[in-house]
């Protein structure tokens, strides 16, 4: 059975090639360019009212902060939330909603997630139909950060239970008279000369590593995949060990910042990575932070591990067995809810956004490769191919070229895993005298087997984006 997108969009494949709008012409250098403004979606009846010629259209999913929605000029973009489904849109931006391939409109050229993780996004399947999907890692690392450490804190005071009991206390009228003789039950330790164990070094970890290391603590780090940048963040008298139980052995916290990855650990996976393996190396008394994600941890395991001492377990995430622990202390989701963290992971997300549709640069994409651009030359003209990674086809787009005897300036050629990323700037000069039809040559670079989209970058925003959907050629 076809996709829902997939479905109407076979069923509308007649009306969402229609060309709206007139031509519109491109002078470079002594040569005429032609390229047709044609605005994409299968929503086409509503098109006068909801897709207006030279803006780019921007879907949202959930409360995006209005700091980063900013970053969006008023005379290139318009933002419209997903209550108004009448709509076709250029790009979305969500932070949490859990995205539906049905929801991915035949006209969207990318998706931002306002956050680091993308669970919530189908992002394998964005990858078949050639979307790139971006994060922002980063942007929410200082709230990370600062919460890890009042995890350390509460994990070490018993501060949640001494707040509760003063209130009891309060109700019954006794505060005054008990608040000093009490304060022996919720008896902790500090933090200076302590072992911290970071597993993940990534922006959160190792903020997380530099700041408690400034509080005085010892600092053990692992992580398989540690980056030049992150590296660099480290506080430099960190001890770096090969696996997560030599971290965690003599560790007196264990801050958690590794990506949740579906599958067992033997799988190449993350799920239920800290389970009985683990957690056996454990001090008796050693404070578990979790603030990465709830499935990193075997609950059963850490269950035993808190019936068993006086270990703790501070985390963000629910979990079904420790929730009402007495050793255990579980918040809500409050990792990145601050208004800094919203505010910088949607600029990021937005600027992501505008860089890839005004220029063709990626940046933090989960499944685009990394591609850094020069300035477009002068009097030049720039496209874009999304193609399988796949043997023999970068000929096949360049030969395309050399038929519509255009001169390629600059080409860069990209791929990771499945996606290839092509961008060329070309010289409309090369035909002095003959108009050149851009609409043609994308057709005929769209419709080559193994092509999923191209676009041609120029100064009319929302034109210029075609798609090769299992055969069928969408503009």
């Amino acid at each position: 059975m076809l996709a829902p997108s997939l479905a109407i969009l076979r069923r509308s494949a007649a009306n969402s090639s229609r060309i709206v709008g007139a031509a519109r012409h491109l002078t470079g250098g002594a040569a005429n360019i032609s390229v047709d403004h044609y605005s994409s979606g299968w929503k086409i009846d509503d098109i006068a009212d909801f897709t207006k010629e030279g803006k780019f259209h921007i879907k949202t999913y959930n409360k995006i902060s209005e700091q980063g929605l900013k970053q969006f000029p008023e005379e290139q973009y318009e933002i419209k939330p997903s209550e108004w489904d009448a709509f076709n849109a250029h790009a979305i931006l969500l932070r949490s909603h859990k995205l539906q391939e049905s929801e991915v409109d035949v006209s969207v050229r990318a998706i931002a997630r306002c956050g680091a993780g993308t669970n919530n996004v189908p992002v394998v399947r964005m990858t078949e139909l050639g979307i790139p999907v971006f994060n922002t890692p980063g942007a929410n690392a200082n709230a990370v950060k600062e919460l890890i450490l009042c995890g350390m804190l509460l994990g070490s005071r018993r501060v949640v239970d001494g707040i509760n009991h003063m209130k009891e206390l309060g109700a019954a009228g006794q505060a005054r008279e008990r608040v000093e003789k009490d304060k022996a039950m919720f008896g902790g330790r500090e933090l200076k000369g302590k072992t911290l164990a970071v597993v993940g070094l990534g922006h959160i970890g190792a903020s997380t590593a530099r700041d408690a290391a400034a509080l005085g603590m010892d600092i053990v780090g692992y992580d398989p995949g540690l980056s030049i940048d992150s590296a660099l963040k480290l506080p430099r008298e960190i001890t770096l060990v090969d696996s997560i139980s030599s971290a965690v052995a003599n560790a007196d916290y264990i801050s958690l910042n590794i990506p949740y990855i579906k599958g067992s650990p033997k799988e190449g996976g993350t799920h239920g990575i800290i389970g009985n393996d683990v957690i056996s190396h454990l001090k008796s008394d050693a404070v578990i932070l979790n603030f990465a994600r709830g499935e990193l941890v075997d609950s059963d395991a850490m269950k035993s591990f808190l019936d068993s001492g006086d270990g703790r377990y501070v985390t963000d995430f629910p979990d079904d067995l420790c929730w009402d622990h007495k050793n255990a202390v579980v918040l809500p989701h409050l990792g990145a809810s601050t208004e800094e963290a919203e505010d910088q992971a949607a600029a990021m997300a937005a600027n992501t956004i505008r860089d890839y549709i005004e220029t063709g640069a990626i940046k933090n994409s989960v499944n685009f490769p990394e591609t850094s651009l020069p300035e477009r030359p002068a009097n030049s003209i720039r496209m874009t191919v999304v193609n399988k990674n796949i043997p023999g086809m970068l000929a096949h787009i360049t030969e395309a070229f050399a038929k519509a005897d255009l001169n390629i300036i600059q080409q860069i050629n990209h791929s990771r895993g499945d996606i290839a990323y092509n961008v060329l700037d070309i010289d409309p000069t090369s035909n002095v005298g003959d108009a050149i039809c851009l609409k043609d040559l994308q057709r005929e670079l769209t419709t080559l087997e193994g092509v999923l989209s191209s676009r041609v970058l120029f100064d009319c925003p929302g034109a210029g984006y075609a798609r090769n959907i299992e055969g069928s050629y969408f503009i």
